[in-house]
């Protein structure tokens, strides 16, 4: 029964490890990055972008120590963000105000890591 208990939770273990591993486009992430976030965002993520201070509160530097921290402690912090809007209408309303229309997008699971992946490579090089 024990060595039964072990190999289940060994075959856990390998499932979220293979998981962990699991292969990101940056190309693909650059790209999302590049049409769906820059124009807040900037390309350098620092918050440079057009519409960076159209919005209340201004878009953060998300090459901050801070930030680089928080996205360490909470990897998922991008894709929160992205999904679950805890900003509530910000980003929309935001694009709304200033006339820009972003083409409707069907994230899959596979865009969310490899814009992760893309945000995670810029970031580590800022610092």
């Amino acid at each position: 029964m024990e060595m039964k208990v072990l190999f289940i939770a060994s075959l856990g273990a390998l499932s979220l490890m293979q998981a962990s591993f699991s292969f990101a486009d940056n190309a693909n992430g650059k790209n999302i990055y590049s049409q769906r976030c820059t124009m807040c965002h900037g390309t350098d993520l620092k918050g440079t972008g057009p519409l960076a201070d159209k919005s209340n509160p201004p878009t953060p530097d998300l090459t901050t120590p801070a930030f680089k921290a928080r996205l360490n402690d909470y990897p998922g912090v991008i894709v929160s963000s992205i999904i679950l809007r805890p900003n509530g209408d910000l980003i929309p309303k935001t694009l709304r105000e200033n006339g820009v229309k972003l083409p409707p997008f069907t994230w899959r699971l596979q865009d969310l890591r490899d814009l992760n992946q893309y945000m995670n490579g810029v970031i580590s090089k800022k610092r």
